[in-house]
């Protein structure tokens, strides 16, 4: 399998722009899957820049209902007219972030009859599957940090019930990708225990100064897991370094323009 970063918060390509977002393109034995969107159209122009042609995606995954993973999709509309949008039933409701500002998708494209709304776990194929894990124990680590969901004329605590992510079982080993993790990544983890594990921490509100205990605590049951994580986005910066530090060489962070095998 491989994986190419089509953008990020952080570029590894002077060549490539980045920005606040996420956008992967993944090939696997038999599916070229595209990961999100990042917030604009940045993810197509950095695909053309790097010669991958996206009019031959099979699949677009948008993991959740925020601007900065599926704000390209009307970008991916023009530019491939074969691939279904797979997405959650509730990522075109309204999302706002901690000052109540709306950050979720374009209402105008929820219409469109590509999309494909997951209720709770989705077969692709043998080897890949989608899952919502509405439901599921989240008894770990979960600050939402604010965002909320605006329903019945008033803010209230979003629970992500609008988040997926992307099981892809190959070569004996299992892979999850997700977007944000906004459930908690230790959730997710005792969900899948996955041999390798591809996305962001939302660790990035996170004081690296006064809550540097809370992230030690957190790369330490992370490392409970044999699991290889590649990180990005929402993790933070500051944040990473202090996991890395505890962490070695099972993380790694994954910028704009990267692409490595798994």
């Amino acid at each position: 399998m491989k994986v190419t970063v089509l953008t990020e918060n952080t570029s590894f390509n002077e060549y490539l722009d980045a920005e606040h977002g996420l956008s992967l393109l993944i090939e696997t034995d038999g599916y070229r899957i595209l990961f999100d969107t990042g917030q604009t159209d940045l993810f197509s122009v950095n695909a053309d820049k790097l010669a991958l042609d996206l009019s031959t995606v099979d699949l677009l995954i948008v993991s959740h209902g925020h601007y900065d993973h599926g704000g390209g999709i009307e970008r991916f509309l023009e530019i491939n007219d074969k691939a279904n949008i797979v997405i959650s039933r509730y990522a075109f409701e309204s999302h706002h972030n901690a000052l109540e500002k709306y950050i979720g998708l374009d209402q105008s494209l929820k219409n469109n009859g590509r999309f494909v709304f997951i209720e709770d776990a989705m077969k692709i194929d043998d080897n890949i599957m989608i899952y919502t894990s509405d439901g599921r124990d989240c008894s770990y680590y979960n600050d939402n940090f604010g965002l909320t969901l605006f329903e019945n004329g008033i803010h209230i605590p979003d629970d992500f019930r609008h988040e997926i992510y992307l099981e892809i079982a190959e070569k004996n080993r299992k892979y999850i990708f997700s977007g944000c993790s906004h459930k908690g990544v230790l959730n997710i983890m005792s969900w899948f225990t996955p041999d390798v594990f591809v996305g962001g921490f939302h660790f990035m509100k996170i004081d690296p100064i006064n809550q540097k205990g809370l992230l030690k605590d957190l790369a330490d049951k992370l490392l409970s897991y044999d699991t290889k994580y590649y990180t990005c986005h929402c993790t933070g910066s500051e944040q990473y370094d202090i996991l890395k530090k505890r962490m070695s060489d099972k993380l790694e962070y994954i910028s704009t323009g990267m692409s490595f095998d798994l």
